[in-house]
């Protein structure tokens, strides 16, 4: 019997007493990894009991029990007992789990009430069910349909840590009353419609099938009381109130910062707790949240802008203090104050039984605020200043006690997950190399730097080890100082066990084979095996200045780090006291460790001889003249490296007194320069920097630099300020954005005029009638902590001092703009060449995809194309290299022609790259080449290029892999085979040469012009032109990167700084499009389009187009702005709602009008009276990152719009007859709840009433439709679509809303939802749930929400089922159609009335279902309940309803959902 616990358990569980008693380690620490099981299945009857023997106060939340199909000897174990899955069903709290997801939300006992020395237990019964007892107490059925061998689950969870067995006995299950029972059968009174579901489907569960009405019952008593805490509907002018009255907004943050006041909508009891979580905070005002209690009833109350406000009743703490009746009455309550919380941060209050109050702060209990309450009082919070969403967090709810218990550990241990270095913490070992290290390696620099001094004699011998090992979530990172590009291979970075004192160093650390994970290239080694082949980014590719760091993390699991970038997991079950260690292999020479304190002083010549180090290394920016910081600097700066590297002490502690000079003043034309190196996330503002002709000598140091009030020029930010005032703003470059790596320099030129120099870039010129003999002056302020003179002197010799940080993160493209490639017409025989020869086509199959470059590539010039679409049916994906046939000599017909694969080329040598294998005339040459070709997907690009070295390189999404192959041949041809799941590629390259005429390939019109295409009028020339040259202008917001000619623009930082504008006018009366190519969900908002009417060419962009104010109409959400002005509300559909594929486009009309074009749509006059000439201006913000200028494929209303459809729905491919449903999306409320049409928000509303479990339902959120007028007007849908074999028309659901069900895998192999016929069927909220676990339109008895069964024939689309009847033999009959205009009408579908928690309005809604039917298994005939007229007029009367007998012959496919 299973009378003890079994010996595998979670993480911090130790057994003991001959494993019947289980205990959590650290207690006060974690709060999960406790699970335990019991040692062998439950039999049947059998109850497995246990004793609270300990707890703890630290957490939120207790004991959690329950049972699992899954064995403990194989089992993977989770966190906590609401991880499993497989058949688990797990009662936490007084709600009942499956597999995760309630399943009954008010149960038993709440079994976070228990106390130590109280018995829990837990039986399932010979019939399948599942009972909790509790102190001996039979708690009733929880569950039914267990499976025969299920083990006991006991989770130490929160304030739970340790239990005892009781000993297993069998007990005569003794049922309690099912919930509900007692209800009458005539109706309920005062409920909403998700208590009767829940009520209802309790009970056909428990075997007692309700018949239960939405009325008033005659004894006039209500079944359930929902008293949970919520915010008072009541509340501040400014507040929002959502997610059932849980989560109180403040409106308008940025512009109000108070009426923010919402209050509990009923007291609060003895001793219960009111918390709440801060969702959201702004940093703009002062102050934040205020929380406390009042004695004023919410429906009575004028509530005033704030809480201190109201002078009687009220208590409230405000900021770290207590205030009572706006006074304070306690200045200093607790270390804690309330301005300083951030966001998931808690905060509780509890008035006692004794009438004291006590406020939590992440439940920690701050003490007595006051000693006497009066017993009824609310709970209150002001949303004032920073403070702009909370959410009311419930204790029985797991989520909200995750969280929160999430938010106390994050409070205990506030440097978990940072580097351990902090200037004022507790002093620790220093992470420094060890002394021993490789043969050819040498420490220098007290341990912070490992070298190998002959770096051009030997390429390994460098392995280096830490000198201490590395503790959990403790990051160990060194930068790149040095490389030789002499050798092949380098850094390597990882742990090992091995001690270093004791290790027989290795040649290279990947030949150790035992307690080893190193990561190397791009994969990761255990022992000298590959366990991840393309992992991270390559560290062959990294240079001088780049980071690698690793990180063993509590949990054992292994992460490596590129450039501070967390690469993923690596390892797992790593132990704990691994050393870290460094290989320096190949080309990387030497190394040094980084952390919170300062970057050492660099040495002046460690590798003797050395003269290939590259140019991007960091002695490239040593100077070569006598430019140092001066030795006279603030109180907070330190100069170290020979006076060339300045850092701020304390930088944690401390923002300014930091200002450092140059130590002479520059000289005419002289650049001072400085490369930021270090920088942190703790304060506002950043590096400073200007000129001053004060000498050091002379200068009292002040905190900041722009306190000086004479002779001294600054730039802070986008201003330029003379002597401590503003002279100007919106400067060309905003300080306060640069970044680490990023360059500064300052130069006065001979005229007087001061220029800021921005990676090598000139600025423009700040100020003028600058006095000669002036000094460099540097402000390490806020943000900024360290930076190092560079060498460069004059502006034009920086280049080679980038970061190559920023080097990797631009496409690199053809060295000259000129005339696109094309494809050669010669090609693969499923191919079509469309667009003039620029895009191919595979129209068949998933082979014979060849395609050839029409030309020859010159030396170091790219073919690139983009993938515009792919086939997953098919595995495999595109091939692309280069070759020596020329396709003009291909012949058409076998047996010479193209093979049906690239790897098949065998008549003329060939260079290819197939998946991550490099590949000449089929044989693998290299494996693990770079990013696998398979990974690829819509939207990247790859590219080809022969370099002058003869050599050949891919290029994914402008990156460049490296090379590939040596020795390529002088004339070779680009070459791309469309094989397996690509289908459709464009070019978006350019040839360095102009085309000649016979090169191009033939157009598909005549070779002649008409008449009247030769007499173009000038509009049209003008249009032609721009068609032919439109791109984006160079000069962008800082944060945008263009690519693919100018066409596509990438914002590829924050969620700003994003605007770009077009490099040419906009005629009049010319669509000029782009096409949303890639959004962002962790960002809200979207982009924002309109005109500027001025040359943006050298204009400062700002933060936003919104902030545009001269000229400029913008269209932003479903608005118009003038110059930042709203001018019309309510305009086109939101913008904000546009996925991923969607086509915008703005024409300017011969009456100068703006209109908004929304996928080939007009949207009517958005604005008048737009100049001549006016420019492009689009905002890639927020969720935005990505945009691609439309040229060949302007979409004319009613087009067909292929390319934005949604992958993933299954109505994307339906093509009979030529007919294709077009679909777009609109994000449901969960992603956003301001990014959705307001009916399908409605219906979403509703059906989150009905307590279906989200497993039936497609996760992908995107294939929930919206049918309401606006939205299949937007998206052009038409009326009806033929699907199925043969085909059948159908009618879209207008004015429905359709949510996606879960597919059928089995369904999806047989194509069902192809073949089969799509219809509906009309049902009632009670039958829903039951349909949905059969999967099909099943027979049974009437809707459990009917007062009495009715015997009437197709009620709600079956029989009436009578036992044994011969109708039930033939099989119950179901009633559908092909429209909903039919299906809909209330005989099919009653109306349920409900209240819409958001609006508080009493509506009526309906339910259906879409399905797929079997071809075959249904009778088509005239309507049953009787029709006179034509109910659609596509559909005659006679075959309006289709009826089924036949089992498995429906498959669900959405349910439908109707509001009124």
């Amino acid at each position: 019997m299973a009378a003890e616990f079994h010996p595998r358990t979670g993480k911090l569980v130790a057994l003991l007493h001959g494993n019947r008693t289980a205990k959590r380690n650290k207690p006060t620490e974690e709060f999960n990894h406790g699970l335990a099981m019991s040692r062998e299945p439950l039999g049947d009857g059998q109850l497995f009991q246990v004793c609270i023997d300990r707890k703890v106060n630290s957490w939120s939340g207790s004991i959690e029990i329950g049972v699992t199909a899954s064995d403990p000897a194989t089992l993977d174990f989770p966190s906590s007992a609401t991880g499993l899955k497989g058949g688990s069903w797990i009662i936490s709290g007084c709600s009942v789990l499956r597999d995760g997801r309630s399943v009954l939300e008010e149960y038993g006992q709440d079994l976070d009430q228990l106390s130590e020395g109280d018995k829990v237990g837990i039986q399932r019964t010979a019939s399948g069910e599942l009972h909790l007892w509790v102190n001996g107490r039979d708690c009733g059925v929880a569950a039914l349909g267990l499976p025969p061998q299920v083990w006991a689950v006991v989770d130490l969870y929160g304030k739970c840590t340790q239990v005892t067995v009781l000993g297993s006995s069998s007990s005569v299950v003794r049922r309690e009353e099912p919930l509900g029972a007692s209800a009458t059968e005539e109706g309920f009174v005062g409920m909403e419609l998700s208590d009767v579901v829940n009520n209802a489907i309790l009970s056909a569960y428990t075997g007692n099938l309700l018949t239960v009405g939405l009325g008033n019952s005659p004894d006039g008593c209500s079944i359930t009381s929902n008293d949970a805490l919520l915010f008072h509907e009541k509340c501040g002018t400014l507040i929002k109130l959502s997610n059932n009255n849980k989560t109180a907004e403040r409106r308008r943050p940025l512009d109000e910062f108070n009426n923010g006041v919402v209050v509990t909508n009923r007291p609060l009891r003895d001793n219960e707790m009111f918390e709440i979580r801060i969702d959201k905070l702004v940093d703009k005002w002062s102050g934040s949240i205020e929380i406390g209690i009042t004695v004023h009833n919410p429906n009575n109350l004028d509530y005033p802008a704030t809480m201190t406000n109201l002078r009687s009743g009220t208590i409230m703490m405000s900021g770290c203090g207590i205030l009572t009746n706006g006074k304070g009455t306690r200045r200093e309550y607790c270390e804690f104050s309330l301005d300083e919380l951030q966001e998931g941060d808690h905060i509780g209050l509890m008035r006692k039984s004794s009438g004291a109050l006590h406020f939590y702060i992440n439940g920690i209990d701050q003490g007595v605020a006051a000693t006497h309450t009066l017993p009824t009082v609310y709970g209150v919070v002001d949303l004032y200043g920073m403070a702009v969403k909370v959410t009311i967090v419930h204790n029985h709810n797991h989520s909200d006690r995750l969280r929160r218990n999430n938010a106390i550990m994050r409070a205990l241990s506030p440097d978990v997950g940072r580097r351990i270095f902090d200037t004022g913490d507790v002093e620790v070992e220093r992470l420094l190399f060890h002394p021993n290290c490789g043969q050819k390696a040498a420490i220098v620099c007290e341990g912070r730097t490992a070298l190998r001094p002959h770096a051009t004699d030997d390429f390994n011998h460098g392995v280096v080890l830490s000198n201490r090992s590395l503790r959990s979530n403790e990051i160990f990172q060194v930068r790149i100082d040095k490389m030789v590009d002499k050798w092949a291979g380098s850094i390597e970075i990882g742990v090992t066990t091995h001690n270093p004192a004791y290790l027989q160093l290795p040649s290279t650390m990947t030949n150790l084979r035992s307690g080893t994970w190193m990561m190397t290239g791009n994969g990761v080694m255990h022992n000298g095996t590959t366990i991840l082949d393309e992992y991270g980014h390559n560290l062959d590719r990294l240079k001088a200045g780049d980071t690698v760091g690793v990180m063993r993390k509590e949990d054992g699991s292994l992460h490596f780090f590129v450039n501070n970038l967390d690469q993923g997991l690596a390892a797992s079950n790593v132990p704990s006291n691994v050393y870290a260690v460094v290989d320096l292999y190949g080309q990387a020479a030497q190394a040094t460790i980084i952390d919170d304190i300062d970057l050492p002083p660099l040495p002046d010549d460690v590798l003797e001889g050395n003269n290939q180090i590259s140019p991007c290394s960091l002695f490239s920016l040593t100077p070569s003249n006598d430019l140092r910081f001066h030795h006279l600097h603030g109180n907070n700066a330190v100069i170290t490296n020979g006076g060339r590297t300045a850092f701020r002490q304390n930088c944690r502690s401390e923002f300014n007194d930091a200002i450092v000079m140059s130590s002479r003043t520059l000289r005419e034309g002289e650049m001072f320069e400085i490369l930021i190196q270090k920088m942190v996330d703790r304060w506002s503002g950043s590096i400073e920097a200007g000129v001053t002709a004060i000498r050091p000598e002379d200068l009292e140091f002040p905190s900041t630099m722009t306190d000086i009030d004479y002779d001294t020029w600054m730039l802070s930010g986008t201003a330029i300020m003379q002597d401590g005032n503003t002279m100007r703003n919106n400067y060309g470059c905003d300080l306060d954005s640069l970044t680490t790596g990023s360059r500064i320099g300052m130069l006065r030129s001979p005229n007087g005029d001061l220029h800021y120099y921005i990676n090598g870039v000139d600025q423009g010129v700040a100020c003028s009638g600058l006095p000669p003999e002036l000094f460099a002056v540097v402000d390490l302020y806020g943000q900024c902590v360290q930076v190092s003179i560079t060498s460069g002197s004059l502006p034009v010799d920086n280049s080679l001092s980038l970061s190559n940080a920023t080097e990797k993160s631009f496409p690199i493209h053809s060295p000259v703009p000129g005339i696109a490639h094309r494809f050669h017409t010669n090609c693969g025989k499923y191919v079509a060449l469309q667009s003039d020869g620029f895009r191919a086509v595979r129209v068949h199959g998933f082979s014979h995809g060849i395609v050839f470059s029409m030309k020859e590539l010159k030396p170091d010039e790219i073919f690139e194309v983009k993938i515009d679409e792919v086939d997953e049916q098919w595995s495999g994906s595109l091939h692309v290299g280069l070759t020596t046939l020329q396709p003009f000599e291909i012949s058409c017909a076998p047996p010479s022609g193209l093979p049906p694969s690239l790897l098949e080329l065998r008549s003329k040598v060939s260079w290819l790259v197939s998946g991550s294998e490099v590949r000449r005339n089929g044989t693998v040459q290299k494996q693990n080449y770079g990013f696998s070709l398979e990974r690829l997907t819509v939207g990247n690009c790859v590219g080809v290029k022969r370099g002058s070295d003869d050599t050949m390189h891919i290029f994914i999404d402008g990156e460049d892999l490296g090379v590939a192959a040596a020795g390529i041949a002088k004339n070779v041809f680009a070459v791309v085979d469309l094989y397996g799941k690509v289908v459709a590629v464009s070019i978006v390259s350019s040839s360095t040469l102009e085309e000649s005429e016979s090169t191009k390939p033939p157009s598909m019109s005549s070779g002649s012009c008409s008449e009247e295409e030769e007499d173009m009028s000038p509009c049209e020339n003008e249009a032609s032109v721009f068609m032919a040259t439109i791109e984006f202008m160079e000069n962008h917001g800082r944060n945008i990167l263009l690519s693919n000619d100018g066409h596509t623009a990438t914002r590829v930082a924050s969620y700003n700084q994003g605007v770009v504008a077009s490099a040419q006018p906009l005629p009049r009366q010319l669509l000029f499009q782009i096409r949303i190519d890639r959004l962002n969900s962790q960002w809200t908002s979207s982009l924002s389009l309109g005109v500027i009417g001025h040359c943006p060419e050298r204009f400062n962009f700002p933060g936003t187009a919104s902030s545009i104010k001269r000229s400029a109409w913008l269209i932003q959400r479903d608005c118009v702005f003038h110059n930042s002005l709203k001018i019309c509300d309510n305009y086109g559909p939101n913008l904000d709602t546009c996925p991923e594929g969607t086509v915008l486009g703005l024409l300017v009309d011969s009456t100068q009008g703006l209109h908004l074009y929304v996928n080939g749509m007009d949207q009517g006059v958005a604005a008048q009276d737009i100049p001549n000439p006016c420019f492009v201006v689009v905002d890639l913000y927020g969720q935005c990152e990505e945009v691609t200028i439309v040229t060949n494929d302007i979409m004319a209303p009613g087009g067909d719009g292929d390319h934005l459809r949604c992958q993933g729905d299954l109505e994307k491919a339906d093509v009979v007859d030529g007919v294709k449903e077009n679909l777009c999306w609109t994000p449901p409320p969960e992603v956003n709840p301001t990014k959705t049409c307001e009916y399908q928000a409605l219906c979403t509303r509703f059906k989150e009433l009905l307590p279906l479990p989200d497993g039936y339902f497609n996760e992908e959120l995107k294939c929930n439709l919206c049918y309401c007028e606006s939205c299949h007007k937007l998206r052009g849908d038409e009326a009806y679509y033929r699907r199925g074999d043969p085909p059948k028309d159908y009618a879209l659901p207008f004015g429905w809303c359709r949510f996606a069900l879960r597919l059928n895998p089995r369904c999806e192999v047989t194509n069902v939802y192809k073949k089969w016929h799509t219809a509906y069927h009309g049902t009632c909220v009670g039958s829903l749930r039951r349909a949905l676990d059969h999967g099909e339109l099943v027979s049974g008895n009437a809707s459990i929400f009917c007062s009495k069964q009715a015997k009437v024939e197709l009620q709600n689309g079956y029989n009436e089922a009578e036992g044994n009847s011969a109708q039930e033999k033939d099989g119950v009959k179901v009633s559908l159609s092909p429209t909903m205009r039919y299906v809909g009408l209330d005989h099919f579908c009653p109306k349920i009335r409900f209240k819409d928690v958001k609006s508080q309005r009493h509506l009526q809604a309906q339910v259906a279902f879409q399905v797929c039917v079997r071809p075959g298994s249904y009778k088509t005939g005239p309507p049953s309940i009787g029709a006179s007229e034509s109910i659609d007029p596509r559909f005659s009367n006679n075959e309006i309803e289709w009826v089924t007998k036949e089992r498995a012959s429906t498959v669900l496919y959405g349910l439908l959902i109707r509001v009124e």
